[in-house]
């Protein structure tokens, strides 16, 4: 699954710069994640990065976004290949 930021988000910065996929930006209101490009940092870390640096844990399963691990690995397989391309 995506990950999504809901609006606890208090705009501190420190996620946006943690997303290896560049998922993470400015919204109108608070940072928002492109779920199109969410692996959950599958691919490039153990954990989600955002989630581990929030300070007020306001990043959560995008429940619109229902992806297992394999279907996450593949995105980011798309994902670095198109870096590379």
């Amino acid at each position: 699954m995506a990950l999504m930021i809901t609006d606890e988000c208090i705009n501190c910065d420190v996620c946006e710069p943690e997303c290896p996929n560049d998922a993470i930006y400015q919204g109108d209101e608070i940072y928002e994640i492109n779920p199109a490009l969410c692996t959950e940092c599958i691919g490039h870390y153990d954990v989600s990065q955002c989630v581990e640096v929030c300070p007020v844990e306001c990043i959560l399963v995008n429940p619109e976004y229902e992806e297992n691990e394999e279907q996450l690995m593949f995105k980011y397989e798309q994902l670095t290949r198109k870096a590379a391309g």
